[in-house]
C-alpha cells in the first residue's frame, strides 16, 4: 500500500501555494492515500486550506507551542515520527523545504531524493544536475521510504475543490533545545509573491544600480507582475537577496518572465527554463539570455521600457 505525507508550508497563518503542487507531484505516484501534516501552534486555518485540495485523503494537525515558528530542527522529530506507516514523504523544493527534508531523511535513515520534476515510478523519479544541462533518474529502493523535495516550478497548483477530513495528531517526541526562533526578517510588498506570480520581470547587471532598479518596479507595477533579479544584481546591491531567481537564488514557471538587463548566466537560466513565455531585452546581441527567449528585444532598456509602457497605456 502507497501512502504518502506531504508537509504543508505555510506562514502567518496562510498555506503557502507549494503545498498544492506537491499535492500534483504526489498523486502522479498514484497512491492509495495522500495525507498532508500542518504543524502549528494554530492550525486550523491552514488545515482547512489543506483540505480543500484536490487528491488530499486527510490532513492531520499537530498542535504544541514549539511548533509556532518553522523552524526545521523542531518539525523534523515530529515529522519522522509520523512518517511511520507512510511509504513517501514529500516537501516542497523551497526555502523550508530544502531545510526540512534532509533532517527528516536523516533522522528516519534514508537518502533524500532532490528536486523532483517528474515521477516515472514510484520508486523511480527524474531530477536535473548540473545547473539543469542534464536530467537524471534516480531510482530508490522499494523497501525504504522515499523523503523528496519537489521541484515546484515543474507542477501545476492541484485545484481546491476538495474536503478532505481533518484529524487532530498527538506526537510524543522530544524536541532539540539548541535551536531558537530569535526574530523573521521579511521584505514586504504589496507586488505579487516572486514564486507564485503568473508574470514576473527581472533586471541584472545592465540596471546599473539600485537607483536605476525603480524603472523595474515601475514597469512591474504597470503590469501586475512580480519583481525579481539576477544573482550579479543581488551581489551588486540592487536588490535584496529575497528577489534573486536562478539555481541559487528562486526557481520559479511564471506564464510570462521578462529578463531587462540581464546577460542569461547559466544558474539564472536554471531558474527560469519551466516559464511559458521568455521575453528578453538586452543591448547586447549576443547575449546568451535570448538563445532561449520566445521573443527578444535589443536595444537599451532605459529607451525600450518607456515605449513599452507607452504602448500598454
Amino acid at each position: 500500500m502507497t501512502k504518502i505525507l506531504v508537509i504543508a508550508e505555510h506562514l502567518n497563518g496562510k498555506l503557502n501555494g507549494s503545498t498544492a503542487r506537491a499535492v500534483s507531484a504526489a498523486a502522479a505516484v498514484k497512491p492509495d492515500a495522500i495525507d498532508v501534516i500542518v504543524l502549528s501552534d494554530v492550525p486550523d486555518a491552514v488545515a482547512a486550506e489543506a483540505a480543500k485540495i484536490d487528491g488530499v485523503s486527510k490532513v492531520l494537525t499537530v498542535t504544541r507551542a514549539e511548533n509556532a515558528h518553522g523552524l526545521a530542527a523542531v518539525y523534523a522529530p515530529q515529522i519522522a515520527k509520523m512518517a511511520s506507516g507512510y511509504t513517501h514523504v514529500f516537501a516542497p523544493s523551497t526555502t523550508f523545504g530544502k531545510d526540512l527534508a534532509p533532517r527528516v531523511a536523516a533522522l528516519i535513515g534514508v537518502s533524500q531524493v532532490s528536486d523532483v520534476m517528474s515521477v516515472e515510478g514510484p520508486h523511480t523519479f527524474k531530477r536535473p544536475i548540473y545547473a539543469g544541462n542534464a536530467i537524471v533518474s534516480v531510482e530508490v529502493d522499494a523497501s525504504s521510504v522515499v523523503v523528496a523535495t519537489i521541484r515546484t516550478a515543474s507542477w501545476p497548483t492541484a485545484e481546491s475543490n476538495g474536503s478532505a477530513p481533518i484529524e487532530a495528531m498527538s506526537v510524543d517526541v522530544p524536541l532539540p533545545s539548541h535551536t531558537r526562533f530569535v526574530e523573521l526578517q521579511q521584505g514586504k510588498s504589496d507586488r505579487p509573491d516572486l514564486q507564485g506570480a503568473p508574470k514576473v520581470v527581472s533586471g541584472g547587471r545592465g540596471v546599473g544600480s539600485k537607483e536605476n532598479f525603480e524603472i523595474i518596479y515601475k514597469f512591474a507595477d504597470k503590469i501586475g507582475a512580480a519583481v525579481g533579479a539576477s544573482r550579479a544584481a543581488v551581489d551588486a546591491g540592487y536588490v535584496p537577496n529575497e528577489m534573486q531567481v536562478g539555481q541559487t537564488g528562486k526557481i520559479i514557471a511564471p506564464e510570462l518572465y521578462i529578463a531587462i538587463g540581464i546577460s542569461g548566466a547559466i544558474q539564472h537560466l536554471t531558474g527560469i527554463k519551466d516559464a511559458g513565455t521568455i521575453v528578453a531585452i538586452n543591448k547586447d546581441a549576443e547575449a546568451p539570455i535570448f538563445e532561449i527567449a520566445d521573443i527578444g528585444l535589443v536595444g537599451d532598456l532605459f529607451k525600450v521600457l518607456p515605449e513599452l509602457e507607452a504602448a500598454i497605456g
